[in-house]
């Protein structure tokens, strides 16, 4: 067996998957309920989590390279502990699981939230601090401590690289991820009006390539940032407009107004046990990470993102053969 894949239903995952299986290789890959993402699918699989030792160590018997994606995203908190055990408790399970059958390559992905937003006008690159204060979101700080792990695990032999996605769009977004949501919210205008602020987006697809580019070319103990370009929710919101000759929402509600909604938003979903769009962790986000490089990628991986226009139409016209995209706005 070539390759091991946790979070292969994931987004991310979904798309690495099937980058690995364009190059020939065969691919082991960890389940759990939802297996959208690889139906259809030439993978051996395997039935488990990151919490379970005893799964992962089936997971990676006889691989030569295990890509690490899974893991748990939040924008409410901790989520009572779990974000913690599956980010950072999860990510020591794939190490130890690597070292005892000898992997020869663990690539992990990690975050752009792994990297502290201060100073919020500083370029980040790799040289930037990682998230560890007591006061940085429960997932920056679970991602940073994981990312932390990784980068020790070379001390012990392992020949492990870790790369950084920011904002990530893309097809095979089969659940569909925040982000994902996030475009359907504003081809279908959902809402009479965005939030100001904005992410660095990139496609799934270079993100796939990225790690594998990092597998052959990526040197153990080093971190590479695979991001795209920054752009406002509204800029995106008049991309979508331009490529499907549409009505979009443009305007953008000031974030000191979004503040207090977001709490009791926050509040009732706690109450209804579902998930919010928005948040008071969701809107701080929106402004921070706004100048990233991914120099590093670029000049050792050969790392290039392809342009946003090409992103979105891809995404939307994947949700079009899914069925999610629902009849024109009026």
């Amino acid at each position: 067996m070539d390759v091991a894949i946790t979070g292969s239903t994931g987004h991310v995952g979904a798309n690495l998957v099937r980058a690995v299986l364009d190059q020939g290789r065969s691919v082991r890959v960890l389940v759990r309920k939802d297996l959208r993402g690889i139906q259809g699918l030439d993978v051996e699989t395997t039935d488990g989590d990151v919490l379970d030792l005893d799964s992962l160590m089936e997971l990676c018997k006889g691989v030569e390279t295990v890509f690490h994606v899974a893991a748990k995203i939040s924008i409410v908190g901790s989520e009572g502990g779990m974000v913690e055990k599956i980010n950072v408790g999860g990510t020591k399970n794939v190490i130890e699981a690597c070292l005892r059958n000898r992997v020869r390559r663990l690539i992990h992905f990690s975050s752009i939230h792994a990297y502290s937003h201060d100073p919020i006008d500083g370029m980040i690159d790799e040289t930037r601090k990682l998230a560890l204060d007591r006061n940085d979101f429960p997932y920056d700080r679970s991602k940073a401590l994981g990312q932390l792990e990784v980068l020790k695990s070379v001390d012990r032999g392992l020949n492990a690289t870790v790369i950084n996605p920011t904002a990530v769009l893309g097809p095979y977004d089969f659940k569909p991820s925040r982000m994902g949501e996030a475009l359907l919210d504003i081809y279908h205008c959902r809402y009479p009006a965005l939030i100001d602020g904005g992410y660095n987006w990139v496609d799934a697809r270079d993100v796939a390539a990225c790690a594998l580019a990092a597998e052959k070319k990526g040197k153990a103990g080093e971190s590479y940032l695979a991001s795209g370009n920054w752009y406002h929710v509204c800029e995106i919101a008049r991309i979508i407009s331009e490529i499907y000759c549409k009505k979009t929402p443009r305007f953008a509600t000031p974030v000191w107004l979004c503040s207090l909604p977001s709490y009791c938003v926050l509040a009732l979903s706690r109450m209804r046990k579902v998930t919010p769009k928005f948040t008071p962790i969701a809107i701080k986000t929106l402004q921070r990470h706004r100048h990233i490089s991914h120099q590093k990628a670029t000049k050792e991986l050969g790392y290039q993102p392809r342009p946003i226009e090409e992103t979105i139409t891809d995404t939307l016209e994947w949700f079009r053969g899914q069925g999610m995209l629902e009849a024109e706005c009026k």
